[in-house]
């Protein structure tokens, strides 16, 4: 079986890593009685686990930096890493709760690339939050109390890469020479017929035109006569002829088992002759390559003679 005939395994891989998500909603009650903590000061959430680690909230009603002009008017909120581990890669992002509609809003602030939380630093956040005249309305702040939600992405150790087998077709080899030596045998659609000698052969024009130059001139040209039933094959044998046709349908020479080996040499010879005749150089070569095993000193001059 040829290599493009052979099965085709397709496979395929996915890498992404693996991650662990978790959503953490904290809920400040009594405002009022907190917002003016001073510039550091926090509230803080609960303690809660997303992927293995312990995280926490951090709230700041004033700044969480120094005290600005631009503090004044600013809260903070940071996301804590509790746990004691050497370092968390992980997504992050907070938003607020429209208590009207108890709806969350859009993000208010969040990071689009993983950050690295560790013992070092292990409190990341945004110290210009939102603005408090922005918070302390309507609808995020009501009776006295608003909702802060953080979602926290975890990304769990290294991508993982799994491959799996999509398809394993077995491609079967080309039946087309098969398909047109069966043709040949049948003679089923034939609208040429040949004359060698005694014996008549069917064929199909396009057929012969496709394979052979000197076939489609004979054929399909200007010269060529439309009302002659049949076109009549001079110095030829049959048997040379068929085996012509067996070429040009299957690609291939005829087995020619029944032959010797002198026999064999002969048949071979006129076969050159025919490819020669017909222009089919493939032909021409399978037969010189033959001969040329065979040829010694003595039988190379009829070789040449013959061709």
């Amino acid at each position: 079986m040829e290599a493009s005939q052979t099965p085709i395994e397709t496979t395929g891989s996915r890498c992404a890593p693996e991650t662990a998500r978790g959503r953490h909603e904290f809920k400040i009650a009594g405002y009022s009685l907190q917002k003016d903590l001073s510039v550091g000061n926090f509230i803080k959430s609960a303690t809660f686990a997303v992927g293995g680690h312990d995280w926490r909230i951090r709230f700041y009603p004033n700044d969480g930096d120094v005290l600005t002009a631009e503090g004044k008017d600013t809260v903070a909120v940071f996301l804590e890493l509790i746990s004691k581990t050497a370092e968390v890669r992980a997504l992050y992002d907070f938003r607020l709760v429209d208590l009207e509609t108890m709806q969350r809003s859009k993000v208010v602030a969040g990071v689009t690339k993983p950050s690295v939380f560790s013992a070092l630093q292990p409190t990341l956040g945004f110290r210009r939050f939102m603005k408090k005249s922005v918070l302390e309305g309507r609808p995020f702040l009501l009776s006295d109390r608003l909702v802060l939600v953080c979602d926290v992405t975890v990304i769990m150790g290294m991508p993982v890469s799994e491959s799996r087998t999509l398809c394993n077709i077995q491609v079967p080899p080309s039946d087309l020479v098969d398909n047109l030596g069966k043709l040949l045998e049948s003679e089923e659609g034939a609208d040429v017929t040949f004359k060698v000698e005694d014996k008549v052969f069917h064929a199909h024009k396009i057929v012969l035109a496709m394979r052979s130059p000197v076939f489609k001139v004979e054929l399909y040209g200007p010269m060529r006569d439309k009302n002659q039933p049949s076109i009549t094959v001079e110095d030829m044998q049959p048997a040379v002829f068929k085996a012509l046709l067996h070429f040009i349908y299957k690609d291939s020479l005829p087995v020619m088992d029944n032959l010797d080996e002198d026999e064999n040499t002969e048949m071979v010879k006129h076969l050159l002759v025919a490819a020669d005749r017909y222009a089919l150089e493939r032909m021409k070569l399978m037969c010189e390559n033959i001969l040329c095993k065979k040829l010694d000193a003595g039988s190379v001059a009829a070789v040449f003679s013959s061709s």
